[in-house]
């Protein structure tokens, strides 16, 4: 979910509310505390903008910022048993599927069995009942979960057994 500037400006106006009455529910007779409070527009601004609210989610949407985002969690074991999820988040994709294997039976994409994959394609292995999922690097490897136990670089399709193909990678 991203924040709009609609959901910033309402943001913006219950935070200046919930300050400018912060000091008086809390205030004795003694206390003083600042009754106006400045608080910043940015929804009146063309170029003001919010950062997304789930850290892992970015606007890649390219070959590069796919495989960027892969190589920036190396080694990382959090996404073990979700192939799937990692490529859609690395990708920043809205459409989502239940597993690797019905991605690649699905209509969401041309497959394609022979051919080195073009960077950022999606490449998929028959490794179980869900299969498995990575991003080509364009040379013949890819970046994958489960690489070693973990997100890591594979330099060739074959470093998984019943290598299926590949799928141009998109950010649909």
């Amino acid at each position: 979910m991203r924040f709009t500037k609609v959901t910033a400006a309402v943001v913006g106006l219950l935070g200046a509310a919930l300050i400018s009455t912060a000091g008086q529910a809390g205030a004795t007779a003694g206390d003083a505390y600042v009754t106006g409070v400045e608080v910043a527009a940015p929804w009146l601004e063309d170029t003001a903008t919010a950062p997304s609210v789930d850290s892992e989610i970015g606007i890649q949407q390219t070959a590069a910022g796919a495989i960027k985002w892969m190589s920036d969690r190396r080694g990382s074991t959090a996404y073990e048993g979700y192939c799937e999820r990692a490529v859609r988040l690395a990708w920043s994709r809205s459409t989502h599927h239940a597993s690797a294997i019905a991605h690649w039976r699905s209509s969401d994409g041309a497959r394609h069995t022979t051919g080195t994959p073009p960077k950022g394609a999606f490449v998929f292995w028959n490794t179980s009942q869900y299969g498995h999922v990575g991003i080509a690097d364009g040379n013949g490897g890819f970046w994958s979960t489960s690489v070693g136990g973990k997100i890591g670089h594979g330099s060739s399709v074959s470093y998984f057994r019943n290598y299926l193909g590949w799928k141009p990678g998109n950010s649909n």
